[in-house]
């Protein structure tokens, strides 16, 4: 049995000040991964006792990037999707161990007007091939921040959101393509109809306290891995950044 937490921390260094030391060691996961941590190497000592960790940098400093603790040493690491266009921005890592793969991401925001929706969509595209050709070999757990309500129940206000970054349609057709190539939301698997279910909000207008949020951050898995999943959730009570860590355990 495997415990994974998937957080965008919004700034490594500020979230380290609000009481992220903490949260992962209750937390006690086996893998913790993390979105947007906003480094460059050397600019923060931050190690766990009983876990290795992988970092991947964007080349712009204070940008995106991610990071992954493991208690378990893999077999292998890779950084980004082996395509030079898409691996500057330090947003996946790649664990492969002996029977599955752990993917961290943190999926390019299609920004306001969707100016930057092109980019996003050839991302997509390739992230999901990326992700097929890990499949082809071993079933996959991939986890991050996908920058994309899927459906209507997946935010607070749809109506109003309806063609903004992060609930076009274009982003959530490309999520259901995802999904349908062979992969599990596991959140909705075990919940198909939770309605205020969200793992990001707004620092504006009291979003979070009025529980006016996003639920952008996923656990997916290969479809030969539903049967494996145990439980899915959100720690919407964990405070530190504008998303919340969200949580899968599966037997692998």
């Amino acid at each position: 049995m495997k415990k994974l937490i998937s957080w965008n921390v919004n700034g490594l260094r500020a979230c380290v000040g609000k009481n992220f030391e903490a949260e992962f060691l209750t937390l006690n996961a086996d893998f913790f991964c993390l979105q947007e941590t906003k480094l460059q190497a050397g600019q923060l000592d931050l190690e766990f006792d009983g876990y290795v960790s992988f970092w991947n940098y964007a080349e712009k400093k204070g940008y995106s990037g991610t990071a992954i603790f493991a208690k378990e040493a893999p077999l292998s690491v890779t950084y980004g999707m082996h395509d030079a266009y898409y691996d500057n921005e330090g947003r996946v890592i790649t664990l492969e161990y002996d029977t599955y793969y752990v993917v961290t991401c943190y999926t390019p925001n299609a920004q306001d007007g969707l100016k930057r929706i092109e980019y996003r969509m050839s991302w997509e595209d390739k992230f999901r091939s990326y992700l097929l050709e890990l499949d082809s070999r071993k079933p996959v757990i991939f986890c991050g921040d996908l920058n994309v309500a899927h459906e209507e129940i997946d935010l607070k206000n749809p109506k109003t959101n309806r063609g903004n970054a992060g609930f076009s349609d274009e982003e959530r057709g490309k999520f259901t393509e995802l999904l349908d190539s062979g992969f599990v939301d596991t959140f909705r698997y075990f919940y198909p109809d939770l309605t205020g279910a969200y793992s990001w909000w707004s620092y504006r207008f009291n979003a979070r306290a009025n529980n006016a949020g996003w639920r952008i951050d996923y656990f997916c898995v290969s479809e030969r891995l539903k049967d494996k999943l145990v439980s899915a959730s959100i720690h919407s009570e964990i405070f530190g950044s504008d998303h919340c860590p969200v949580e899968l355990i599966i037997e692998v």
